[in-house]
């Protein structure tokens, strides 16, 4: 079921099986994706790793992770471009910029508890509904219920990964950091460059992210800008029929020497070693 606005809103629901997993691999622009697994047979490969996920796991997807499908059995998908969302509310906690999507350096993955579960089905059953009414209420209640669904998806994702723990803040300046760098990776590659937007000093993001641990994937600042790098990268010389030099280019090297030498330290290979035995 798939809901088109007059001004650009996008919004699909999809009961995903075997038979039409291939709507998975599709790009489509600035679209974000929910995926919530009926089943404990499903296991996909997201930027080179591999992931096996368990019936009620729930994953989000950004429209920069490139998913290959090893094994499909069945799950929910929920996609929505920006303006269908973030024209309603661009509260930073459950909104684009929230942690479900730029806020972690890892793939969130979600593991609701039963009483998560039940409130999750009876807000899908909603959803549902109103995917069929057609009126001209549909669009501000599809919002409510997306949203509804995000702050859900919110708390567990807080509650399992123990952000209470950190003062909120902190939780936003990690968020805004990773944003940034989700913008920018391309032509900025410095702590000192993002530090600037931010407003802060590089010392105070090397000391955040280390305090915050296991919520930043225990990466410095730096590695984690390199690590988006690296991942662009790889996408690039994997998915792409792209040279090596314009792949350099692309991502903010002048040279393909220094590339090289970058992707080789992080890697263990050359470009063109990891390009020829994709």
């Amino acid at each position: 079921m798939k809901y088109l606005g007059q001004t650009n809103e996008y919004f699909e629901v999809i009961e995903i099986s075997k038979d039409n997993c291939d709507i998975l691999k599709k790009k489509q622009g600035s679209v974000l994706s929910l995926i919530w697994f009926d089943d404990d047979q499903s296991q996909m490969i997201t930027d080179s790793v591999n992931f096996n996920f368990s019936r009620n796991q729930i994953v989000c997807f950004t429209e920069f992770h490139h998913i290959e499908i090893k094994q499909i059995g069945h799950l929910r998908l929920l996609r929505f471009n920006r303006p269908f969302y973030c024209i309603l509310d661009h509260d930073s906690e459950v909104g684009c910029k929230g942690i479900l999507y730029y806020g972690s350096s890892n793939l969130p993955i979600l593991s609701p508890n039963r009483k998560d579960i039940e409130i999750l089905e009876t807000v899908w059953k909603m959803l549902l509904i109103e995917m069929v009414s057609k009126d001209n209420l549909q669009l501000e209640m599809l919002q409510m219920m997306l949203k509804r669904i995000l702050i859900l998806c919110t708390r567990i994702y807080k509650d399992q990964m123990d952000f209470e723990q950190i003062e909120i803040k902190q939780i936003d300046l990690i968020r805004d950091f990773n944003f940034l760098v989700e913008q920018y990776f391309k032509s900025k590659h410095s702590v000192d460059e993002y530090a600037l937007l931010l407003n802060k000093s590089p010392k105070t993001l090397a000391n955040l992210f280390k305090k915050t641990g296991n919520k930043t994937g225990n990466k410095t600042p730096s590695q984690f800008i390199q690590s988006r790098i690296m991942l662009e990268a790889r996408r690039l010389l994997r998915y792409t029929d792209k040279s090596v030099s314009e792949i350099a280019y692309e991502i903010g090297y002048e040279d393909i020497q220094s590339f090289s030498r970058f992707f080789k330290k992080q890697e263990g290979q050359s470009p063109s070693d990891f390009k020829e035995n994709k």
